[in-house]
């Protein structure tokens, strides 16, 4: 059943500088109508600059968190954004599977915006195994699909067009790929690929040249997570959240945030 406010949960990271993680994404689903709620699985010291350190929160204490929402709140669609270890992603994918949410999105959070690792290498497998099975959608960036498919880097359409088929056949034939294709070089537009075994859909966007991209793929993830409770289908979705996130880019450069990556500016439409 549709409802004009759905209720969303992203299951993520602390970012103190707001641009990234459970933060970032609060903003994005509130600015999209949604209400959010939020599982928090680490905590990190970083900032528009780099990341200092995390601390992973306590995975019985993660579960603890899903369960005692769940048990409460009616949840519409799910974020998964920052886990942590093998551990971690079982116990998420475990509970997921018993309380059956009707929309789980799945941002493969493996490098931050800094260059610093956020998920450790032999929890890649873990996720591969365990979360995309499950997953209605998953949005990796491309040198997050480079890892999940052990490949090479991919470069170019017919790369990007190879890689959601082979992504989509990993997830067990089943759900979407929404492959973003930010990381081509020498490109005038950003396109991205969204895939289900049969339909291969193009969203393209003009780039905008500004360092302040902390949190698109945040921002992305979100978006979807809040608008498919109230879309007809995922490709409408999918279209409305490039849409946002394209806005947010283009006007990342109004916000003010720290000397390194900016963040994108969740609030475009409504700070005027």
């Amino acid at each position: 059943m549709q409802t004009q406010h759905p209720t969303v949960l992203t299951i993520a990271g602390v970012d103190p500088s707001g641009g990234a993680g459970i933060l970032a994404d609060i903003k994005t689903m509130s600015s999209l109508g949604a209400y959010a709620t939020g599982v928090v699985t680490a905590v990190t010291a970083q900032n528009t600059v780099g990341v200092q350190g995390a601390l992973p929160i306590p995975t019985d204490f993660v579960v603890r968190q899903i369960d005692t929402l769940f048990e409460d709140v009616h949840i519409d669609s799910v974020k998964i954004g920052m886990l942590f270890d093998s551990n971690l992603i079982r116990a998420i994918a475990e509970r997921l599977r018993y309380w059956k949410p009707r929309f789980i999105v799945l941002d493969p959070v493996m490098v931050a915006k800094s260059g610093d690792a956020l998920l450790t290498r032999e929890a890649i497998s873990t996720l591969r195994e365990e979360l995309l099975p499950i997953s209605t959608i998953i949005t990796p960036n491309l040198p997050e699909a480079a890892e999940l498919l052990q490949a090479v880097d991919i470069t170019d359409d017919d790369q990007m067009e190879e890689a959601a088929n082979d992504l989509w056949k990993m997830k067990g034939c089943t759900g979407w790929v929404y492959l973003k294709g930010g990381h081509q070089e020498n490109v005038d537009h950003s396109m991205d690929l969204l895939y289900d075994g049969r339909h291969m859909i193009r969203y393209s966007a003009e780039r905008t040249n500004t360092k302040n991209t902390h949190g698109t793929g945040c921002a992305l993830s979100s978006a979807l997570a809040a608008l498919l409770p109230v879309s007809s289908d995922i490709p409408m979705a999918a279209r409305e959240a490039k849409r946002y996130f394209t806005q947010a880019i283009i006007h990342a450069d109004e916000l003010h945030i720290g000397h390194g990556h900016g963040p994108v500016h969740h609030f475009y439409a409504q700070w005027r």
